[in-house]
């Protein structure tokens, strides 16, 4: 298994987000978690490579013990790529060095090395021809393509999608989807928090549905979206799925 979690927790004061998830991811699955606004399924992400400081319980990646005082956490996120709602890319910056900036910082990959592995990431994505435009000439969709190539171009291990699409417009949730589609299809390990039901029933390999902070339900996408006898999946379902 490449990642596992065991009875995570995560407080905020007396609020309690998480309340004692316990899951696993294997090598090239792709694992898709849904459930209602405020389940704390964007805290789980986050608390997979850190961003946020679980309170309590054990979370191994590839091997690292993130409990462990003697792993470096950093070096454990270099194999871990995210891509956020918002896609936080430089606006200073051309598309191309976006792409380029953290193989080169921190990985130390030489510069014409990384330009060429930038552009095959950015033609992978369907945007070779805006490498040198910069972000604030485009459109919602190609900026999260960008943040995409972006976290590829470190060359994880694992990829953390957190929605996504929730912030772009409906016509362009497709081209995203898409291109996180061809990435499952390559063997890619990716855990996706998401909105879109129909992605998570075709690309997933296994649903999460959180609520409460806890996982409710976890199967295989038919036993969610078809066979579940869960009442609150079925009733989240019931109000999310266009009949």
């Amino acid at each position: 298994m490449i990642i596992q979690v065991t009875d995570l927790k995560k407080n905020y004061g007396d609020l309690q987000v998480l309340k004692g998830i316990t899951t696993q991811v294997a090598e090239r699955e792709v694992v898709c978690v849904i459930g209602p606004s405020g389940s704390g399924k964007s805290t789980f992400l986050r608390c997979l490579n850190q961003l946020e400081a679980s309170t309590s319980g054990r979370i191994v990646i590839n091997g690292h013990d993130l409990n462990d005082p003697k792993v470096d956490i950093n070096k454990v996120r270099e194999d871990v790529g995210m891509v956020f709602q918002r896609f936080n890319l430089f606006p200073h910056k051309t598309v191309l060095e976006n792409v380029m900036l953290a193989p080169v910082k921190v990985r130390k990959v030489p510069q014409e090395q990384a330009r060429e592995r930038g552009l095959a990431l950015l033609n992978k994505v369907g945007l070779k021809d805006k490498a040198d435009v910069y972000p604030d000439k485009l459109s919602g969709g190609q900026m999260q393509r960008v943040a995409i190539a972006r976290a590829l171009a470190m060359n994880p291990k694992v990829m953390l999608f957190d929605e996504p699409t929730s912030a772009l417009d409906p016509e362009l949730v497709g081209e995203v989807l898409a291109v996180m589609k061809d990435l499952a299809k390559e063997g890619m390990t990716m855990i996706v928090v998401t909105h879109e039901m129909g992605f998570a029933r075709e690309v997933g390999d296994r649903v999460i549905f959180m609520d409460q902070g806890i996982i409710m339900a976890e199967g295989k996408p038919k036993g969610i979206f078809d066979d579940t006898q869960n009442e609150r999946l079925r009733s989240f379902l019931g109000k999310v799925l266009v009949k």
